[in-house]
């Protein structure tokens, strides 16, 4: 058998469904320092809190978060990258617009959102509350409908700069289908259909 010419047809055959993957995974994280006399901001929501996320736009984390999990998973960049802390633009930015700036990106490179699951970690303000008002406000920014966002709320139990009420920290995931890949399993569906 000759071992090297197995290997690159199986190498080979590995690139071709990368190329074809209808599919995409992105990870997301941001963290915050809390300070008073900030907002406490999730998503594009407003959460009544003692202090709130300190940043160089309006500090949402999870906006931050679920961007740089699109980015990513589209393979279109970072947040760090298209919207550059240096950068006076983007003070106070509200960041419901930049997540939709870089959701704009992901669409141009052929990708529609399928699901995004949203962690956040903080001792308090409680999460649950809000949850619905923050999955409604992602949902409208990415064209999905809510149920295609989670919103998790958690805490560190007292440990840490987290646990001490320091910081916020949020971590997502989400997956994308190819709009082509969507486009294809949607005329297969319509010709099994026709054939039953």
């Amino acid at each position: 058998m000759d071992h090297q010419s197995d290997y690159a047809r199986h190498a080979g055959g590995i690139a071709r469904i990368g190329r074809a993957s209808m599919f995409r995974v992105g990870l997301g994280q941001d963290i915050h320092r809390l300070v008073p006399g900030r907002r406490f901001l999730l998503g594009g929501t407003e959460i009544p809190a003692e202090k709130g996320e300190l940043g160089h736009s309006d500090g949402d984390a999870l906006c931050h978060a679920a961007a740089d999990a699109l980015l990513g998973a589209a393979g279109v960049g970072d947040v760090g990258e298209l919207f550059p802390p240096t950068d006076a633009a983007f003070k106070d930015a509200d960041s419901r617009v930049l997540l939709q700036t870089a959701f704009g990106k992901v669409k141009k490179a052929g990708w529609r959102l399928v699901s995004l699951d949203c962690v956040v970690i903080c001792e308090k303000p409680k999460i649950l509350p809000y949850r619905e008002r923050i999955r409604s406000s992602l949902a409208a920014i990415l064209e999905v409908e809510p149920s295609s966002v989670m919103v998790k709320g958690k805490t560190c139990e007292g440990l840490g700069h987290i646990g001490q009420g320091l910081a916020v920290e949020v971590v997502t995931i989400c997956l994308l289908e190819s709009v082509w890949g969507e486009t294809r399993r949607k005329k297969r569906l319509t010709v099994h259909g026709r054939n039953r």
